[in-house]
């Protein structure tokens, strides 16, 4: 890839990271914000594959895990990322298939990164919540997820398309 479709990607997910940080921190519901990072891997997962969803949660885990205000034990929503870029891009063909789909897995995938954020909290012995609150941040988590999915995913997926890299066919003799 050129360094112009690296620093494209970058800024993509630091923007997410901003964004979910900065600007909807004002409209948090019981201290809850949409996961634009988790809607961004998974959104390139579902472009580009399992391996290229991994590295990108990977990635933007570790930026959310870092950014301020975290709390927590950094790494945890980098695990969260990694496996929910590479369960979402196992499933891109059918995520491809219809809008709806998409926004299904980002539905699953906000369920599965929340859920395993939280109880790698409990694993660590960073301030795990009891099994109610942490449902109901869980809920929440995904149910802004969903809401957000039809709105931004489309685009996600066609800038996805547009920084691809061009094929290179070998030749056969």
């Amino acid at each position: 890839m050129t360094p112009a479709r690296n620093a494209a990607m970058v800024a993509l997910v630091c923007a997410a990271v901003v964004g979910q940080a900065v600007v909807f921190r004002f409209l948090a519901i019981d201290g809850v914000v949409p996961d634009l990072a988790l809607i961004v891997v998974v959104a390139g997962a579902i472009a580009r594959g399992p391996e290229f969803g991994a590295l990108l949660g990977f990635g933007a885990g570790l930026l959310a895990d870092l950014a301020p205000p975290a709390d927590h034990v950094a790494g945890r929503w980098a695990l969260a990322l990694v496996l929910v870029g590479y369960l979402a891009g196992r499933v891109r063909q059918d995520a491809r298939s219809s809008p709806l789909m998409a926004v299904v897995v980002v539905g699953a995938a906000s369920f599965i990164a929340t859920s395993v954020f939280a109880l790698s909290g409990g694993l660590v012995g960073d301030g795990s919540l009891p099994v109610g609150p942490m449902l109901r941040v869980i809920v929440i988590s995904m149910l802004w997820d969903l809401l957000l999915a039809p709105l931004v995913v489309p685009a996600l997926l066609r800038f996805f398309d547009d920084v691809r890299p061009a094929r290179r066919f070998a030749r056969s003799r």
